[in-house]
C-alpha cells in the first residue's frame, strides 16, 4: 500500500465503489450479504471520512488556501453521508427504503469523489509534493487503526 495520502484515499474510494457495484448487483432477495455490504460501506466510510477530516482536509486547507471551499463543501457532504450510514447501520435490509437509501447514498458519494479527485486533489498533490504527502500518507494510515466505526462519531456528523 502507498503512502501517498492522495494514493491513499483513491485507494479508499476504489474499495469503496466496488463495495456499492456488488450492492447494485446483489439479488433482490440476498438480504443477507446487502446486509453485510452495507456494514462494510459503513466501515470504510466513515474510517476514510475521519482521516481525512482530522488529518487530510486541514493540511490541504493550510497549504493550498485556495481548496477551503472544496473542503468546507466536503464537510458537509460528510455530514450527509455520516447521517445516511448511521440511519443504514440500524437497518432491517427488508425495509422498503433500505435499497433506496443505498442509491442515494451511492450517488451522494460517487459525486463526492469524483469532486475530489477531478477538482481539488491535483492542487493539493502540486501544492505538498511528494515527501510531504507520504509523510502525510503514513500518518493517515496510522489514524485508520483508531478511527471511529460509529459515523455519528465523525467531527461532520456534529451539527453546527
Amino acid at each position: 500500500m502507498s503512502t501517498d495520502a492522495i494514493v491513499l484515499l483513491k485507494e479508499d474510494h476504489k474499495t469503496v465503489e466496488k463495495l456499492f457495484k456488488r450492492f447494485e448487483q446483489a439479488d433482490d432477495d440476498a438480504l443477507q450479504e446487502k446486509r453485510e455490504l452495507v456494514d462494510s460501506i459503513i466501515e470504510e466510510l466513515t474510517v476514510h471520512a475521519y482521516i481525512e477530516e482530522e488529518i487530510f482536509y486541514p493540511t490541504a486547507r493550510e497549504a493550498v488556501p485556495e481548496t477551503e471551499d472544496h473542503v468546507l463543501e466536503s464537510v458537509e457532504e460528510h455530514h450527509v453521508v455520516a447521517w445516511m450510514l448511521s440511519e443504514l447501520h440500524g437497518m432491517d435490509p427488508k425495509a422498503e427504503n433500505f435499497d433506496a437509501k443505498v442509491a442515494v447514498l451511492t450517488e451522494n458519494v460517487r459525486h463526492h469523489v469524483e469532486e475530489e479527485e477531478q477538482e481539488w486533489f491535483p492542487e493539493v498533490r502540486k501544492a505538498l509534493g511528494r515527501k510531504r504527502l507520504q509523510e502525510l500518507g503514513a500518518r493517515m494510515i496510522t489514524a485508520k487503526a483508531d478511527a471511529p466505526r460509529d459515523p455519528l462519531a465523525l467531527r461532520s456528523a456534529a451539527s453546527k
